[in-house]
């Protein structure tokens, strides 16, 4: 196995107050996001917003030069749900991902972060 990748993953799903509607604040929050962890984007991101009863909401995706970062925001509860995948063959730090966030008013997060090299070993932050 290659020394230098790292495979890590987080996933999370967060109730928030401020779900993401608009997809050019979504692309640009998403661009940021991988600016911050030290990625680098390959194709994106790209956004768009669905506006069918039952499944209103918005999906952000990046295809970075690691793997991929996508989001999907839910609006039509109160507070909405948002669920993120973040996964990297890179080194990154988690709590960046997570003070990513708190920007659209988190009420609850959960967050599963995973080492995707060892058996998909939950580690703690």
């Amino acid at each position: 196995m290659n020394e230098l990748l790292q495979h890590k993953h987080i996933l999370i799903r967060a109730e928030v107050k401020n779900p993401l509607k608009d997809e050019h604040q979504a692309t640009q929050w998403l661009e940021t996001l991988v600016k911050d962890i030290n990625m680098k984007i390959l194709i994106g991101p790209i956004a768009k917003y669905l506006d069918v009863p039952g499944n209103r909401g918005l999906t952000v995706a990046a295809i970075i030069e690691t793997s991929h970062i996508v989001m999907h925001c839910w609006d039509e509860c109160s507070p909405g749900i948002m669920q993120l995948d973040v996964y990297t063959c890179g080194a990154f730090d988690p709590k960046t991902v997570l003070d990513a966030i708190e920007q659209f008013d988190v009420v609850k997060i959960d967050y599963k972060y995973l080492d995707r090299e060892s058996g998909f070993q939950e580690l703690s932050l």
